[in-house]
């Protein structure tokens, strides 16, 4: 019954599951379609609170230093959750809406609420980077031997 909460996430070195979801304004993103550039995966729990907010925002701060990484934050929010969002703390990277937590769950990031999860994906489609809570920029980016610009 509670296996989820005892989870880890999906191993580093184990190839990313690809996926398909809209963002904020409907476009559709998809992980194989992003190969050839290292992407980041945020899955936080709501849009909007004190500690998705601080999150997300020190990702949005850091992408300057590192403008090669893709970033998306993931959860079930809506469209309109979403975008007020980013247009509230001027995120400039996409939030994708996962219905259901289908995403979150083939990442392990799912459960009564998506889990606080970090996965760096490399340009391979490989997983770098793998981490619940909330570990910052740099321990995420420096793993994985991205360098600051």
């Amino acid at each position: 019954m509670f296996s989820w909460f005892f989870s880890e996430p999906l191993p580093v070195g184990s190839a990313a599951p690809d996926f398909t979801l809209p963002d904020q304004d409907g476009s559709l993103v998809t992980l194989s379609a992003l190969r050839g550039q290292s992407v980041v995966l945020i899955f936080y729990p709501a849009d909007e609170t004190r500690i998705c907010r601080k999150q997300l925002c020190e990702f949005r701060d850091a992408k300057s230093q590192h403008r090669g990484v893709l970033v998306y934050g993931v959860n079930p929010g809506n469209a309109e959750s979403h975008s007020r969002f980013r247009t509230n703390q001027n995120l400039q990277f996409p939030l994708l809406i996962d219905k259901g937590q289908k995403v979150a769950t083939i990442y392990r990031a799912n459960g009564w609420m998506v889990r606080r999860t970090v996965y760096l994906i490399g340009m391979n489609g490989i997983i770098q980077f793998a981490r619940r809570g909330t570990p910052s920029p740099h321990d995420v980016y420096s793993v994985a031997g991205i360098p600051q610009e």
